[in-house]
């Protein structure tokens, strides 16, 4: 929204309803709840670092985890597929954090074919 902000004027009284209008679902429902406890009608640095901590971040890392769960070397190098997996790697932690796990999650992205000559290995 800062970003949409430098490139539209907005009044620093509209910022909250310009906000509002784009956030959706359990987000909305936060920010309706905080807003409602403002006593007056503008974005504190407070409201806004929780609004983004709790809900842009995570929904950032949700979609790189779906990312990296969907990802397939399908049309793509090894070493093109062994660079976006790495890349979308650090946004799973737990699943990956050992190379056994790694090479496993690594493996099945792969076709069945190149799957099971890398298995051997």
């Amino acid at each position: 929204m800062e970003k949409a902000f430098t490139l539209v004027v907005v009044r620093e009284e509209m910022k909250v309803d310009y906000v509002s209008y784009f956030v959706k679902g359990e987000a909305n429902y936060w920010w309706e709840s905080a807003r409602a406890l403002e006593e007056e009608k503008a974005i504190t640095g407070d409201s806004k670092k929780i609004f983004l901590d709790m809900y842009f971040l995570r929904y950032m890392q949700t979609q790189m985890e779906l990312k990296f769960f969907e990802l397939k070397k399908e049309g793509m190098t090894v070493g093109e597929y062994e660079k976006k997996f790495t890349k979308l790697a650090r946004f799973v932690g737990d699943y990956v954090d050992i190379d056994e796990k790694r090479a496993k999650r690594f493996q099945q992205g792969l076709k069945p074919w190149l799957r099971s000559r890398v298995f051997a290995f």
